[in-house]
């Protein structure tokens, strides 16, 4: 039985096709690969019942996946995340069918995990023996872990002021790990220098090499089986390298291809932090390319993107779906975090919360209707980043009664 139906790789520039099985950067024009299947044969070989009766991780999906062997998988169990009502802020926000798929609780805690599962097991059934990585934090975790369960060497650099939880996980990994004094472009300048130097390993920068997005687009296919494979509306995502989107635009269309969907897209919104917006600056031109942003900076660390090597891709996926792509400022997400907790329970990612920020200015603006069935992607789990909520609460005597409330 085959594993994968990987067939080759694309440019997404120009359309060469180059080898899938030997290990691959970029494409000669220097932009990002593309995995391609042999549709065909998946439609003939698995249907969405055989997949309900799989387990429940986003291995599920293995036939448009790129690892030709089983054996070759590395898995910490992630994938398959809760579709969520969130009842308490659609109503306030006036979206009642608002949903969140909680890439919380996924492995490492944020989204990155899909990614690294993917990007890892392929790297390690083509040979590779270490790997290196720029990061903002969560992807530098993430690629850590799972390198150090396949047994591969990993070299991660991200910028000093990345959350600390995400550099304790890689140091408790065994990663080799550094603090830059920069943003994550600096770093990823001294990770390209140091692999350059070092036989048998792979640089896995975002869209650097061709299979974290395998992993990413899973989320796509995912939220079209969860709602009885079909689309919502609208799906709203943090956009700092873009390669969530880029996943889930390119989950719909092959899905679209195996005959899965029908013609239905949902319109794909790209969300940015005010602070570091270059694709928000970039669609309202009506440009295919964003320009560096300059004096990057948010509470939403993970999306410190100046300028994404697949800036071209979000900006497609979001013009031929109808989206939009949109900044909300740092206090707009961080009361939406808030808000969230306090009328839903759910405890975000201020990546994630960005989005539900996004959510009020998009229905007050009227671009989102009271209709629509919107579904927010929340990318991490709120407690990796404690520092976004101060603790104000009363010191009392070991004592002293607790006060009644009041009437």
């Amino acid at each position: 039985m085959t594993f994968s139906f990987l067939s080759h790789l694309d440019c997404s520039r120009t359309g060469e096709r180059l080898d899938a099985d030997v290990v691959q950067g970029t494409s000669p024009a220097g932009a990002p690969l593309l995995a391609r299947y042999d549709l065909d044969r998946v439609r003939e070989t698995v249907t969405p019942r055989d997949i309900a009766a799989r387990e429940p991780n986003l291995w599920r999906y293995h036939e448009v996946l790129p690892v030709r062997s089983p054996g070759h998988v590395v898995t910490l169990g992630e994938g398959m995340t809760p579709l969520l009502p969130m009842p308490g802020y659609g109503r306030r926000a006036g979206v009642p069918r608002l949903l969140m798929k909680d890439e919380g609780l996924v492995p490492t805690g944020s989204f990155k995990a899909r990614g690294a599962a993917v990007g890892v097991s392929r790297a390690a059934e083509l040979g590779v023996r270490g790997i290196a990585m720029p990061t903002n934090g969560n992807a530098g975790a993430a690629w850590a872990l799972y390198a150090a369960r396949a047994g591969l060497k990993n070299l991660i650099a991200m910028p000093a002021d990345a959350p600390v939880i995400t550099m304790k996980e890689c140091q408790a990994s065994g990663a080799e790990l550094y603090r830059v004094d920069g943003l994550i472009g600096d770093a990823g300048k001294l990770v390209a220098a140091a692999v350059a130097g070092r036989d048998g390993y792979q640089e896995v920068s975002t869209l650097k090499e061709p299979y974290r997005i395998e992993g990413k687009k899973t989320m796509g296919y995912e939220i079209a089986e969860q709602l009885g494979w079909r689309v919502p509306d609208v799906i709203l995502y943090p956009t700092g390298g873009g390669v969530g989107i880029i996943g889930i635009f390119k989950a719909i269309r092959e899905l679209q291809e195996l005959g899965w969907l029908d013609g239905k897209l949902p319109r794909l919104v790209a969300v940015q932090a005010a602070g570091c917006a270059p694709i928000v600056e970039a669609f309202e031109r009506g440009a295919r390319e964003s320009e560096p942003f300059p004096d990057a900076r948010t509470v939403a660390f993970g999306i410190t993107v100046p300028k994404a090597l697949g800036d071209f891709l979000v900006l497609d996926a979001v013009y031929t779906t109808e989206g939009t792509a949109i900044a909300v400022t740092d206090d707009e997400l961080l009361a939406a975090q808030r808000r969230l907790a306090e009328l839903d329970g759910a405890f975000v990612c201020p990546e994630g919360a960005a989005c539900f920020a996004a959510v009020d200015r998009l229905r007050e603006s009227g671009r989102l209707g009271e209709a629509d069935e919107v579904v927010v992607l929340n990318t991490g789990a709120g407690i990796k980043y404690p520092e976004t909520v101060e603790v104000d609460a009363p010191l009392l005597a070991k004592d002293e009664a607790i006060p009644k409330p009041a009437v």
